[in-house]
């Protein structure tokens, strides 16, 4: 089992509703670990959409990193994703990390590649794995996260 983390997102429809039936598909296929607070964030990039709700899952499961791509691809059709990166969305799911490998194929970055610009990522992140380390930086996701000059609207819901 190799432990993975996901980026969950959702700016379209009711983003709670759509957070949770994503984690539901995800169980499905995987062993779900711990879960992050809902962060309510700006859309980075494109000003013009609604604000997102945004978790971070831990998650163990025995998929290779382009079966895990392929099932959170299809979750996201799954759920009304169109195929339009700038668009809002029901359900956006990115692959963080996954144990501590390095991955760079025309299909898949791992980590991801925007990880350390992002607030929305890193501060649930670095709520539910703070010791975990950037296997390219070398620094732990609480550093990371620390090291952040502006936190992009990010707001952790109660």
């Amino acid at each position: 089992m190799v432990t993975v983390y996901l980026g969950l997102g959702s700016n379209m429809g009711d983003r709670q509703k759509n957070l949770d039936k994503a984690l539901d598909l995800l169980s499905q296929r995987m062993k779900l670990g711990r879960i992050s607070s809902i962060y309510d964030t700006e859309p980075l990039g494109v000003p013009s959409q609604p604000r997102f709700l945004n978790i971070v899952c831990e998650a163990f499961t025995r998929l290779e990193p382009l079966a895990l791509l392929t099932l959170a691809k299809g979750i996201e059709a799954k759920m009304g994703r169109s195929g339009k990166s700038d668009a809002p969305r029901p359900i956006d799911i990115d692959i963080l990390l996954y144990g501590d490998k390095v991955i760079q194929t025309p299909e898949l970055t791992i980590p991801h590649p925007r990880m350390t610009e992002r607030a929305f990522v890193l501060a649930p992140l670095a709520e539910i794995a703070p010791d975990v380390r950037h296997p390219i930086a070398g620094k732990t996701i609480r550093e990371l996260a620390e090291q952040m000059s502006e936190k992009q609207g990010v707001l952790k819901l109660e």
